[in-house]
């Protein structure tokens, strides 16, 4: 790009517009330089100006002419059609087209920096040990291998190795605001980067970090924010007087309402208002919304926090070392107390204060309360939930993101080869427990967590419905929908094995679930160099999610033969015929227990408070007018299509498959 000195005439009339210069030979421009644009502004270093013609878009309903204005500018480079209007310090900047900066202390780049890229945070466990380094690309699924994959350093090392190659390319003397980018009322900016589109109007105070917005989906953060030490990904939303130290915000984040985390990371979706987290690990939709909900050292993931939630890291004796997982789908009420080390299996709901370590992660689906001042699990329970069906429909439905670079890899099936795997060894631990335990014990204890013995053999059989669920799901999911004279050698083709011999080991990594052994081949890759960077890293990952599948496909069909005693390709019309007959009961009777639950919430004591000054039936109509009726709730109205549609699909498939046989 061409720039060429001032002339006198330009110089004498920057001068009569009340600028300066330490040395006017140093300010250069580009040919259309108009210097009536530029007013009351002071020069020093090496700065280059562009052309000032259009104007810009202050904010929403407010068009200035762009130039600059009362501001003092150093060592920088101003692109085209930029605004800057009182700008106390703007040191060591590329500032790209378009851009808006107005009413700002000081944004200086001081030194070199990698601008967040780099930065080691202490998450999970608050004592170190766990340490996640962060870069503007990074996804949940590296971070979770990087997190708690340390029993193997030659992969962890391997990778941290990739990272700080790529925040060792991020590393500059100079910062970059790119075109777009409005930076309004705020306070000092000190090693900021700053991508396009991001607004950024009544921040305090922001150091050594990346704001990574993009013009499909900028990012916002607004007033009263003070961070320190982070990246922030697009699409996020940082307002309110956010406080923030040693963060990772990954895409579609929503975070406000003085709402602190220090040395902790949010992934995709995530929300964070009011409350406070320390060295947490917040997977993909974790949600904290309340003034007096406290995370500390836990990892989650589509986790929903209630107003309270509090846990305890600190023995008072080797310090704050422990730390605990709740796995993908758990909630905690209201006012739950967790002592970690502690590990919660998947879709869980917990309640009460908990003072004992346990580990449920066999028990998905379940209820752990507290009973007399105990810890009790009640396996599969939240399996009838309406709570849990809901979620796993929205939680697809509320994807933020927009930006067509999605780096958090989420796989949302509610039934997977990782969660049925559970529910197979939940129905095992059942069953040992049930014929090991005499029938006059009221629990039996397993794993720091009571069990209620009269629930064992019950519990299992709940479990036993999600296979059955699982099983005719895929099936069906691989079945084309049938036209014509369907052969059955056409729906064998259909049901074709590509792998034949499929790892039993599933793994959440933090939203995509994948094959142990496919992971582990992903570590290999790590270990012996074969990745070059972490695009590369991000590459693979994303191969392993595009291949759920085909892995998922090759883990049932071993299911339905552990289970038929045939291979899928042994399969007659008649054993696929009863697959579908057994998902057409389970998926009809979890149906009808959600709905049950559902009418739960239009009983007579539902209607409490409703009609505050007339009589019974004017409590009916006033809890109507509000909240509708049962048979006219939308999720109800679905539940009862949903098993409608489920008769017909089964019927016509068994009926077709009864044809061939």
């Amino acid at each position: 790009m061409n720039y060429r000195p001032l002339s006198d005439n330009e110089i004498g009339q920057l001068e009569k517009n009340g600028c300066s210069a330490e040395d006017w030979k140093r300010i250069l421009v580009k040919d259309g330089f108009d210097p009536v644009r530029v007013a009351r502004t002071r020069f020093a270093g090496d700065v280059r100006l562009g052309v000032f013609k259009e104007k810009v878009n202050l904010h929403d309903l407010i068009a200035h002419p762009s130039g600059i204005y009362d501001s003092h500018i150093v060592n920088s480079t101003i692109g085209d059609d930029v605004l800057i209007s009182n700008a106390r310090y703007l040191v060591n900047y590329e500032i790209e087209e378009h851009v808006v900066i107005d009413h700002v202390s000081s944004i200086i780049v001081s030194g070199e920096s990698a601008f967040g890229n780099g930065i080691r945070i202490d998450v999970l466990n608050e004592a170190g040990g766990r340490e996640l380094m962060i870069y503007d690309k990074l996804s949940a699924q590296v971070a979770y291998l990087l997190v708690t994959y340390r029993h193997d350093p030659a992969f962890t090392n391997g990778l941290m190795e990739l990272i700080g190659k790529y925040a060792d390319g991020c590393k500059s003397t100079r910062g970059i605001i790119h075109k777009g980018a409005r930076i309004i009322n705020c306070g000092d900016l000190k090693n900021i980067r700053i991508g396009e589109d991001a607004l950024l109007e009544g921040c305090i105070r922001l150091e050594d970090g990346t704001v990574a917005s993009s013009r499909h989906d900028p990012v916002f953060m607004g007033a009263g924010v003070i961070a320190k030490k982070f990246i922030v990904q697009s699409g996020s939303k940082i307002d309110s007087g956010a406080l923030l130290a040693n963060c990772f915000i990954g895409q579609g984040v929503q975070i406000g309402k003085q709402f602190s985390a220090e040395n902790s990371a949010f992934f995709a979706n995530c929300e964070g208002f009011h409350g406070e987290t320390c060295s947490v690990f917040a997977g993909p939709y974790s949600v904290t919304h309340h003034k007096s909900t406290l995370l500390i050292a836990g990892m989650f993931s589509f986790y929903n926090a209630g107003s309270g939630t509090n846990q305890s890291n600190h023995m008072y004796k080797l310090g704050p070392v422990h730390q605990g997982i709740l796995e993908r789908g758990a909630k905690t009420g209201s006012f739950s107390y967790l002592l970690w080390p502690s590990r919660i299996g998947a879709f869980t709901a917990i309640v009460g204060k908990h003072y004992a370590n346990f580990d449920t992660s066999e028990f998905p689906f379940s209820y752990i309360t507290e009973e007399n001042g105990k810890s009790a699990l009640t396996p599969a329970m939240n399996l009838f939930t309406v709570g849990t069906r809901r979620d796993s429909i929205k939680w697809p439905n509320r994807d933020r993101r927009k930006d067509p670079v999605k780096y958090d890899l989420i796989h949302f099936e509610l039934y997977s080869p990782y969660i049925v795997g559970k529910v197979q060894r939940g129905i095992k631990a059942l069953t040992d427990l049930y014929e090991k335990t005499s029938h006059d014990q009221e629990y039996v204890h397993y794993k720091g967590i009571n069990i209620k013995r009269l629930m064992l053999k019950t519990t299992a059989k709940y479990y036993d419905m999600v296979i059955d669920i699982f099983i005719g799901n895929e099936i069906l999911k691989r079945l084309a929908e049938p036209e014509g004279d369907i052969k059955f050698a056409d729906v064998k083709e259909h049901l074709i094995v590509s792998h034949e011999s499929p790892d039993p080991n599933w793994v959440d990594i933090s939203g995509l679930l994948a094959p142990q052994s496919v992971v582990n081949g992903f570590m290999d890759s790590v270990r012996q160099g074969k990745l070059n960077d972490v695009g590369e890293v991000q590459a693979y990952l994303n191969d392993m999610y595009l291949g759920y599948d085909e892995a998922c496909w090759a883990w049932c069909a071993d299911l339905i033969k552990q289970r038929t005693g045939k291979p899928v390709s042994g399969l007659s019309p008649e054993d696929i015929a009863g697959l579908i007959s057994e998902w057409q009961n389970s998926s009809t009777k979890l149906n009808n227990m959600i709905l049950r639950d559902a009418e739960k919430e239009f009983s007579k004591r539902s209607q409490t408070g409703f009609g505050i000054d007339g009589d019974e039936s004017v409590a009916e109509q006033d809890f109507s007018a509000v909240r509708g009726t049962y048979e006219n709730n939308k999720f109800v109205k679905e539940t009862i299509a949903e098993t409608e549609r489920i008769k017909e699909t089964a019927e016509r498939w068994i009926g077709l498959l009864k044809t061939r046989q």
